[in-house]
């Protein structure tokens, strides 16, 4: 079948039409030399401690100018995802309550994001059809599409990117197995990475060091996702020793920036989470070396990037690297 096809061409060569898609966005300014596209006001000059970003809420915003495109799709299929879950399911494919990301600006001031409701497939509909679009030598959709960076063309979700990185100089590397994930499948990555999603309530969900906390469970140590009826996250045992850690400035954590991937329009909302080596040995020893969705490793950290790398990875690696006196990595 044709659909497939090309979608196992996207899944072997990401890296490839990643710089092909990036080329076709020659004005739009880059994330510190890296392929990740972004605004000017949206990179703080420096890092910006997590609690003083802002996040707003909107209960109704106005809708994407494209959301679920047909472009492309065989027949019998009304959605790119709903041709995804019938013929090429990745491991992990729920359409779960997401954040929508409808403004931002972080640049001289505090950074300021706001939010409103979306779903999981809303971001696959136009971002991964866009992505086989281009696998497939077609470009309508990504024309229609027009400014990445325009975040009224789609329904931007955000995934929240951090760069786990200890005082001595160690990071926490992935590899992305293309059968397990939806998105970014045979790259590198940084991690903890998870599509900012609320656990409970959007409104009262809407915080960035809850959702990373779940994503280090979940990905460095293995948790299951799925935390039941009647879960209190700041009872749990794991948030606790994290907040703690945090608090007592063992763990510090950063806001970099954001960013959109140009093959797939996923926007990334970079992090650095700096922990000093004792810290992450107590909260980290039992680091695996395979989750839900690739292999796990450690990487030194010394302003080189593993090749082939998501962009969003490259470009808080890059930051981070730019800015690691203030953040106390070596020191």
């Amino acid at each position: 079948m044709r659909w497939r096809d090309e979608r196992a061409l996207l899944n072997a060569e990401r890296d490839r039409l990643g710089r092909l898609a990036s080329g076709l966005y020659p004005g739009v300014p880059r994330v510190a030399g890296t392929r990740l596209m972004c605004r000017d006001e949206w990179i703080p000059t420096a890092p910006v401690p997590l609690e003083d970003v802002r996040l707003e809420w909107d209960d109704a915003p106005a809708p994407p100018a494209v959301a679920e495109p047909t472009e492309g799709l065989p027949d019998g299929y009304r959605t790119y995802a709903g041709a995804m879950a019938a013929l090429a399911p990745p491991q992990t494919f729920d359409d779960r309550p997401s954040y929508r990301l409808l403004a931002a600006g972080a640049g001289a001031g505090p950074p300021v994001l706001r939010f409103g409701p979306a779903r999981y497939f809303d971001g696959v509909n136009v971002g991964e059809a866009a992505a086989h679009e281009l696998a497939a030598d077609r470009d309508g959709l990504r024309k229609r599409v027009g400014d990445p960076c325009d975040l009224r063309r789609r329904t931007a979700l955000c995934a929240i990117t951090t760069l786990t990185v200890t005082a001595s100089g160690s990071y926490v590397l992935h590899w992305r197995d293309p059968a397990k994930v939806a998105h970014a499948g045979g790259l590198h990555q940084v991690m903890p990475v998870g599509v900012f999603q609320p656990l409970v309530d959007e409104r009262d969900d809407l915080d960035l060091w809850r959702c990373m906390v779940r994503e280090y469970a979940e990905e460095l140590l293995g948790m299951d996702e799925d935390y039941g009826d009647g879960f209190v996250q700041e009872e749990w045992p794991f948030h606790r020793a994290m907040t703690q850690a945090r608090n007592e400035r063992r763990i510090r954590a950063h806001f970099l920036g954001l960013g959109v991937d140009p093959l797939t329009f996923a926007l990334d909302l970079l992090t650095v989470v700096v922990m000093d080596d004792a810290a992450f040995g107590d909260l980290f020893g039992g680091l695996v070396a395979v989750n839900d969705e690739g292999r796990v490793s450690t990487a030194a950290f010394d302003g080189t990037v593993p090749e082939p790398m998501q962009p969003a990875g490259a470009a808080a690696l890059a930051l981070a690297w730019r800015h690691r006196a203030a953040l106390g990595i070596g020191a």
